[in-house]
């Protein structure tokens, strides 16, 4: 049996191969909810054969989409709605999942296909708010900096969010702290310029991110992921040392896995893009630190994939655009590697 086809236990959950769809915002919500173009995205995926489907970052409040177009979830009619899809998924064999997120300074942004610059306010953009006052780029709104109050405000705003993916029937949430979203900013000392218990040394800028892990995992039973950028790829910012650090104290609070990319908090890093680009980052986080890990990043072929499980790399694979390509990636990966894979029966003509 190949490694990529094996079962993965986590908190008593069981996935059915180590293939999971990454979260993926497909930018076409209407006042934070889900509909007929999400459940048909994410159960095609289901269909295929992937072990865990992950929604799109989620916003826990509606200033803290990415996008006036992403997914939410501040109230029960959010909730209410994802059910339809969660029970989707798991009619398939798949497990839902759900990556609840706060865009902090990067909130407000129009989609992608249209450039994805601030939306202004008279196109029903906001303002949005952050650690520090520090805009993300030139041309970008300087973000309002979050109170004491504010920041314990988000943590709530979480964990009411989590209660409600557990009364929506997702068998996984994950945290976003990576892609220079609002923990991610708490982190990086070149968007956190604080003065108080929130800020200047590392130990004071994890405290946010701690806070949130901590919280959210007093109420969720179920396996509790944790996305982080192990590295910003820019001077005098956050580097792999110290989220080996955020790890060890993630792991203590009892996050199951760390989903290892990068990037994304400033626009002038220079990543090194190329196939598997960040599983050092998954494999140095897993053998130091003895937690498991998902690696991300152009993951593309079957035995490329495969090698990464086989050599101990990673615990998961997290595939994204190889995803949007292929829905039944994994059937093709059953076949390359030799594997008896199941098919849905209403499928098996084509096998």
């Amino acid at each position: 049996m190949a490694k990529l086809f094996s079962e993965l236990f986590i908190r008593g959950v069981t996935f059915r191969n180590r293939i999971f769809v990454s979260p993926m915002c497909q930018y076409s919500s209407e006042d934070g909810m889900p509909n007929d173009w999400h459940l048909v995205h994410l159960g095609s995926r289901a269909v295929g054969g992937a072990a865990l489907v992950m929604v799109e970052a989620t916003a826990i409040s509606p200033e803290g989409r990415i996008s006036p177009w992403d997914t939410g979830l501040w109230s029960d009619r959010h909730a209410e709605a994802f059910s339809r899809l969660t029970s989707f998924i798991k009619s398939q064999g798949a497990l839902p999942g759900v990556q609840l997120a706060h865009a902090g300074r990067k909130a407000s942004t129009d989609r992608p296909w249209k450039g994805g610059k601030p939306v202004e306010l008279k196109d029903g953009g906001w303002l949005p708010s952050g650690p520090s006052p520090i805009a993300f780029d030139q041309g970008w709104p300087v973000p309002l900096e979050m109170t004491r109050e504010g920041i314990l405000g988000i943590v709530k705003d979480f964990v009411d969010a989590a209660k409600r993916a557990l009364s929506a029937g997702f068998e996984v949430a994950e945290l976003h702290m990576a892609h220079g979203y609002l923990a991610h900013e708490f982190l990086s000392p070149l968007s956190n310029r604080r003065t108080d218990e929130y800020g200047g040394s590392s130990e004071n800028r994890m405290r946010f991110p701690l806070e949130l892990a901590e919280a959210v995992r007093d109420v969720w039973p179920k396996p509790l992921f944790v996305r982080i950028s192990c590295t910003d790829w820019a001077d005098n910012g956050w580097e792999i040392d110290q989220s080996l650090q955020l790890c060890s104290r993630l792991k203590q609070i009892g996050i199951d896995l760390i989903d290892c990319s990068s990037g994304g908090l400033v626009p002038y890093a220079k990543m090194p893009v190329g196939p598997g680009y960040q599983v050092p980052f998954s494999e140095a986080i897993r053998r130091q630190i003895g937690i498991a890990t998902g690696a991300v990043g152009l993951i593309q072929e079957p035995a490329q994939a495969e090698q990464i499980l086989a050599t101990g790399q990673a615990d998961a694979v997290m595939l994204a655009r190889a995803m949007l390509r292929d829905p039944y990636w994994p059937f093709r990966a059953a076949i390359a590697l030799g594997v008896d894979s199941p098919w849905p029966l209403q499928y098996g003509r084509a096998r």
